[in-house]
């Protein structure tokens, strides 16, 4: 992603993709302007959507704060310009506010009755989410057409410290490119249980905001805001993901099982240093040493972080 802020022509042309609703073909933005589309998308302020070719307008606000972080740790020369980076989107971020299509906050649940809208609200979502995401995702087999894509987003949130946790049905241990894509996400941190009940497709970002399949062929959704309703949805997922089964999907797509967690990380946490400390030591957030951590518990079947550690000093 680029660190450099977008010029007038990319301005223009965003300005013009909100007006069409937030979602314009690729190849109508690169006719109208294909330097500006090209700035757009390596800013991060358009991200492109492989399956139909089309390009999603991302909120500013995300795009001004990722560029603040990125903008900090290259130098402490750039740190002023940092600090203001978010604010010299603040006309970007009303043209965003502004705009015709954009969602309506005051709807507590809002219904999306078309597949591409429904992608493009995901997408806008997945831009500004910053702590975990829990899924259900029914009917074994996963899409083999979209695993590459979804390893990439996977693996890109995973490295930013979001938790990822899984909820599949037992029909997918018997898809072999399911799998290899389980054994490839776990291995890069994500949690993947199986459940041997029936549940409908479902998505909860951050615990902010749900999307729930509306049609058997996920055609329309259903997006929930609703604070009271998503806690007890986090509470039905979390029952569901203590009852699921742990699978070892690295043994079952022929692969030897590792962590992926630092070794420094797993001597400091058998030392008994607490996240905060670690993460102090190593120079890490704290929520990506509690993310490693979390694969940890996962990998040791360890309840408690206490019993994690008592594991991994040889007490099992």
């Amino acid at each position: 992603m680029s660190t450099s802020l977008p010029n007038g022509a990319e301005r223009a042309l965003y300005r013009d993709v909100l007006a069409q609703g937030g979602r314009v073909l690729f190849r109508e933005a690169m006719q109208q302007d294909p330097d500006a589309t090209l700035g757009l998308i390596r800013s991060g302020l358009l991200v492109r959507h492989d399956t139909d070719q089309s390009l999603t307008a991302v909120n500013p606000r995300a795009v001004g704060a990722r560029l603040s972080a990125d903008l900090r740790s290259a130098a402490t020369r750039k740190l002023v310009q940092a600090e203001r980076a978010a604010g010299q989107l603040d006309d970007l971020t009303h043209a965003y506010d502004s705009s015709p299509q954009r969602v309506d906050r005051r709807s507590e649940v809002q219904h999306v009755t078309t597949g591409q809208q429904i992608r493009h609200r995901i997408m806008q979502i997945e831009a500004e989410m910053r702590e975990e995401t829990l899924a259900y995702q029914p009917g074994g087999a996963r899409p083999t057409r979209f695993m590459r894509q979804s390893l990439i987003r996977d693996r890109h949130f995973l490295a930013a410290g979001i938790a990822l946790r899984t909820l599949y049905q037992p029909g997918a241990l018997t898809h072999r490119p399911t799998v290899s894509y389980a054994a490839s996400v776990t291995r890069a941190g994500e949690g993947i249980r199986v459940l041997d009940e029936p549940f409908r497709k479902m998505l909860i970002f951050d615990r902010k905001i749900a999307i729930i399949s509306a049609a058997p062929d996920d055609s329309s959704a259903a997006f929930v805001e609703d604070p009271a309703v998503l806690t007890a949805m986090v509470g039905l997922f979390e029952r569901d993901w203590a009852r699921a089964a742990i699978v070892d999907w690295h043994a079952l797509a022929g692969r030897p099982r590792t962590t992926g967690v630092p070794p420094e990380l797993t001597d400091l946490l058998a030392a008994g240093l607490t996240q905060k400390a670690i993460a102090s030591r190593l120079s890490l957030s704290e929520r990506t040493v509690a993310a490693h951590i979390a694969r940890l518990r996962e990998h040791h079947d360890a309840e408690t972080l206490f019993q994690l550690g008592w594991l991994m000093r040889g007490g099992a």
